[in-house]
């Protein structure tokens, strides 16, 4: 572990406030190809079991992905955002991976963290480190890539304070997750983005709520919501992964 931080260490070198400031904006970008939209967090599988109907359980619902996401996940991206280094990513890493008991949802971390450093390393080669501590972890096996503690990781190396990168992290879950209701018909494109702007608010208050906390109180408050969607495997006809 000693020699795999001093090889990063090595590579490091700071590009300018300025650049870093659009590498930023990108990182949020939907366009940025880290497979979000593959996945549906559960929709899909609460649209079929009468879960969710129309636009205001899709709302209710919503609302409680982020708060499960606030409640579960922010700990994760906050202590990696605050602490980017190697030693810390890989113990979060497995904290998180047993953490997880739904099969649906870890594959769904796996995959979007692995697709989300993937691209990181691509993308933003005025910070190196990404690249190197990908190809190191890679050489190792020594970790899963999961989702959260990655993003909590690139926001950290790229100059997002704490504040920005948890906000970002429920911004971007609530833009998945609306755009899985509107490829669903749950919900057409204008009323997405309505919906999306009008639960600002509660994305606010959940943020402030679950801000700035260790690891160690990372818990689920929405546990319906972790059944259904690892109910997920078993839909006969699906469009989304998870």
């Amino acid at each position: 572990m000693e020699n795999m931080e001093e090889k990063i260490e090595g590579s490091l070198q700071f590009a300018p406030k300025e650049l870093l400031q659009w590498s930023q904006w990108q990182l949020l970008d939907s366009v940025l190809p880290t497979g979000g939209f593959a996945h549906s967090f559960g929709v899909e599988a609460a649209i079929q079991a009468r879960l969710v109907s129309g636009p205001e359980d899709l709302r209710t619902f919503v609302i409680h992905i982020l708060e499960n996401t606030g409640s579960l996940l922010l700990p994760f991206v906050y202590t990696l955002n605050t602490s980017p280094n190697v030693e810390t990513w890989y113990k979060l890493d497995k904290i998180l991976d047993a953490t997880l008991t739904n099969e649906v949802s870890r594959k769904a971390s796996i995959s979007q963290g692995s697709a989300l450093l993937r691209v990181a390393a691509a993308v933003f080669q005025e910070v190196p480190y990404v690249k190197t501590m990908r190809e190191m972890s890679l050489a190792s096996g020594a970790v899963r890539f999961h989702h959260a503690p990655i993003f909590g990781l690139v926001c950290g190396l790229l100059g997002l304070n704490a504040e920005t990168c948890q906000k970002a992290y429920l911004f971007i879950t609530m833009r998945d997750v609306v755009s899985a209701a509107t490829r669903l018909n749950l919900v057409g494109p204008l009323g997405a983005a309505v919906l999306q702007h009008q639960l600002a608010a509660n994305a606010e208050d959940l943020s402030k709520k679950w801000m700035n906390r260790p690891v160690e109180e990372a818990c689920q408050t929405s546990p319906l919501l972790d059944t259904i969607q690892g109910c997920h495997g078993y839909l006969f006809s699906r469009l989304f992964c998870s």
